[in-house]
Formats: structure tokens, sequence, C-alpha cells
């Protein structure tokens, strides 16, 4: 038998049925990831992309660096 609090509420998390739908497939990337993914990519660590952001010139460097890696140059189109 339950007697404690915790011990009942260690069967309703065991036994219950969660409320509500989760949708279908993976989960969707979020913005934040794909800043993540791109600062990995170039070299940088992610940690600090949120302090970089502040600084308006490093972070248009490192978008400028990401956008680079991304679109290929075409030839004969500045």
């Amino acid at each position: 038998m339950c007697n404690s609090e915790s011990d009942i509420l260690t069967v309703v998390s065991l036994v219950g049925k969660p409320e509500g739908k989760r949708p279908l497939g993976r989960p969707r990337r979020k913005w934040d990831d794909n800043i993540k993914m791109d600062l990995e990519e170039v070299g940088g660590s992610c940690g600090d992309w949120m302090e970089l952001s502040q600084d308006r010139y490093r972070w248009w460097a490192l978008v400028g660096t990401v956008r680079n890696l991304r679109v290929p140059k075409m030839r004969g189109i500045s």
C-alpha cells in the first residue's frame, strides 16, 4: 500500500495517462538551434552567441560568414 504522499505521486506518475496530444514526427527546430548550428559550423562556441549578438558589427560579421557558406557565389554576378 502507498502510505506517504511521495509514494502516491510515484504511483500516479507511473499509472496515470498524460493529458493532451504530442505532435507527430521529430521536434521542430527552433531559431536558437539554427544559430547554435551555424556557430559550430564556423568554429564559434555555442555559449556566447547572445553576447555576440549585442555587438552589432561582430554579429553582422558572423552573419556574413554564415551567408557565404550557405549561398554559393555565381560566376559573372557580383
